[in-house]
Formats: structure tokens, sequence, C-alpha cells
């Protein structure tokens, strides 16, 4: 049987970054495994924040991302449940406004990335399910050796083993349920829809957040993408709609047929196909992403960022920072949680302090009279906007949003 350094179960963004480190920057034997078949579709809102450039650079594919269908975004529109609405403007670093970001279908974003990430691979394989984990025991300790799993076309049963296995299968990932990861908690987990349509009225190169009674505490979006097309959805806590019996695909349509804000803008436009759902598991929720022999990464290691519900970036570093800590694991012939465990912390270190700040304002969010006060403010006032545009560009400034000082100043703006 042929063995591999590294087994890679998963081709999305984050199981084709490590696979692309792995293999083309570490010179490791990599086996990418996939379930689906590239091009492949990624229910999403397929926004790609600035934190993915540093990658997309180190992968030479920032300029091709902007040969695919794209928008670039320059800013984010607020709506309050009291039909405020603010325009808030992202900044560089010297306070011009700029596009910091994309809107980029994942059925082209991840096949990007894919395409690039499997000229890290030895070997690739899609069309295969991983079903199950390989466990040997090695001087008193239980290391994940390999996987099992079913060729999808030939229905051919098969083993492959490897030093270490990476989980990147998503938010039902069979990794993390056979390393004995729980199920998901409803407080840091979401429910959410997406549809394409053509023919919003109104659109600009803003992605729009819509606070609305209907929906609290969720929300409902709209994001541009090319030649007026763009992504519409909405999200919710999965606590919260158990909680309230929310039926979100009814909640969907009825805010676009009678919402005051999106009726008219909806009246000559048309959907593009049906609307779909998928899981987001929230980074409030510190799974554990590593053990003896394994790691996890992007969704199947709950990474996504509890408000903006944006995991691409997390997805991408925790396949760039994995790799790093597999590769030290493979040249010192160690594989035990205790080395593996650096990967873990080195990858909260950076993204643990954002995820925590970002699930206080997800909760802040579901709060109506804050909802309403904080978006007339910056409605009304160009210094709350700026306050809250050079917030939104900061990690560091983000945390003052989460701070009863922020709201308190509000009253008084």
């Amino acid at each position: 049987m042929e063995e591999f350094d590294v087994i890679v179960v998963g081709g999305g963004v984050g199981g084709s970054t490590c696979t692309w480190f792995l293999g083309t920057q570490h010179n490791r034997k990599v086996l990418l495994l996939e379930k689906a078949e590239f091009p492949r579709d990624k229910i999403c809102g397929d926004a790609i924040s600035g934190k993915s450039a540093a990658i997309l650079n180190e992968m030479d594919l920032n300029k091709e991302i902007e040969k695919k269908p794209h928008a670039e975004i320059h800013g984010v529109t607020f709506s309050s449940p009291n039909g405020s609405i603010a325009q808030i403007p992202f900044k560089t670093a010297k306070g011009q406004s700029r596009g910091t970001g994309y809107v980029c279908r994942r059925m082209d974003y991840d096949n990007l990335v894919f395409q690039k990430g499997k000229q890290g691979a030895h070997t690739l394989m899609q069309n295969f399910q991983v079903t199950d984990l390989l466990w040997e025991e090695q001087n008193g300790n239980t290391y994940c050796v390999g996987v099992t799993g079913k060729d999808l076309k030939t229905k051919e049963e098969k083993e492959f083993r490897a030093k270490v296995v990476v989980g990147a299968d998503g938010a039902t990932s069979v990794v993390s349920r056979k390393v004995g990861n729980p199920n998901f908690d409803p407080k840091h987990h979401c429910a959410a829809l997406r549809q394409y349509w053509k023919g919003i009225s109104g659109m600009n190169n803003n992605i729009e957040i819509h606070f609305i009674d209907s929906l609290l505490p969720g929300y409902f979006w709209i994001f541009p993408l090319e030649k007026g097309y763009a992504n519409v959805g909405v999200g919710m806590v999965t606590e919260e709609i158990k909680k309230h019996r929310v039926n979100l695909v009814d909640a969907m349509n009825e805010a676009i047929k009678t919402n005051p804000m999106l009726k008219d803008r909806f009246k000559n436009a048309e959907p593009m196909d049906a609307i779909k759902a998928w899981n987001l598991p929230f980074g409030s929720d510190h799974r554990k992403a590593h053990g003896n022999g394994w790691v996890l990464i992007g969704d199947a290691a709950s990474l996504i960022d509890p408000f903006s519900g944006e995991g691409v970036g997390n997805a991408m570093l925790a396949g760039k920072t994995a790799a790093k800590y597999i590769n030290r694991a493979l040249s010192e012939n160690f594989f035990h949680a205790d080395l593996l465990v650096e990967y873990e912390k080195e990858l909260w270190d950076a993204i643990g302090p954002e995820l925590d700040t970002s699930y206080k304002l997800q909760k802040i969010g579901r709060i109506k009279t804050v909802l309403n006060l904080v978006v007339s403010k910056a409605q009304k006032s160009p210094q709350v906007r700026e306050t809250i545009s050079s917030m939104l560009g900061s990690e560091e400034a983000k945390k003052n949003l989460a701070g009863p000082l922020f709201y308190l100043k509000l009253l008084f703006a």
C-alpha cells in the first residue's frame, strides 16, 4: 500500500491552501481527497475579505481573482428596524476610501484556489468519500494513521495511510466527528439561505446588511456581483430559529415582498436559481482542532466569524498555519498532540481575539433599540460614520464597538 506524508480530506479553500503549502513550499508527499468534483458550488454569501489577500498573494493568485466574475466592494450599507440607513466606506491605512474586498461566486473562487492547491498534491482523488479514520497504538498512545472511504464512481472501498490527517471536510466533517468532537452548540451555529438574483435596483459597490423586524435576531443581505447580479440571503443563529420557530424560507420571501425598504427594489428583479441552505459553525465555540496525528481546519474546525459570517480568510490562514506545523512534525518524526497543539495555539492567537469581539457584536446586534441607535446616528453624523469605518478596518479598534462606552458616546453624538 502506498503511504503518504499527509492526507488532506477536503479540497475547499482551507484544504487546497494547506495542500499547496505542504507540497510546493515544504516538498511533502500529499494525498488530497475530495468528495465532490471541481468546479463545485459552495453555498455562501460569496464575500471574500481582505484577510485572504496576503495568502492569495503568496499563492500568486491575487491577480487571478480579478480575472474571475466579481464585484469590488468599497463599503457596507446598514439598515435598522426603524428604517434608518447608513453607508460606511472601507478605509485604507491612510484613510482613503477604496475597495478592500470582493464578492466572487464560490463556484469560481474555490475552483481557482483548488486548481492552484492541487499543484501541491502528489495524488489527487475526487469523488471520494472518507467514511472513517485508521488508528494505531504507538508507544502507549493512539495515533490517527490514515483514512478509509469509498470511490463514489466505482463504489470501491479503499484505505490510505499517512503520518498526519488533515480534516478540511467542512461543517459536516467526518474527520471532526470521528476524532470525537461533539455536535454543534445551537448558540454557536447559524442557518443561512442563499439565492442569486438579477435586476435588483439601487445597488452600488457596498455589501448590504439589513436588520429588519421580521428577521430579527437575524439579518437580510444583498451582496452585489458582476453585471447586475447579486447574492441575496438571510441568516439566523440556530438557537433563535428553534426558540422562535422561524421558517427562514418563508421569512426571506416575505421580506422581499413586503418590507418597505426591499419590495420596490425587487419589483422588476428575478431569481436566477432556487433558494439553497447551509450551516455555519461559528468560531465563538472553540473546538479542539488537533490531536495525535490529526488536525482540523476551516469549517471543520468551526472558524467562521460569528458577526460577519465570513470564513474564507480564517480557513486559508488555518491551512497555511497547519502546513507549517505538520512540516515540523514530519521533520522531527513526532506526530503527538504535544507538537500539533502549537498549530492551534498560533492560529487562535491570531484569530481568537477577533472572534471573541465578533461574538459580542453578534449579541449586541440582536438588540433592536441598539441597532436603531447606531444606524440612525451613523446616518446623520459623518463623525460617527468615520468612527465606525475606522473600527471596521482595525481589529483592535473593533473592540470598541463591543464595549459600552461606544454606545454611551453615541447617545450624545
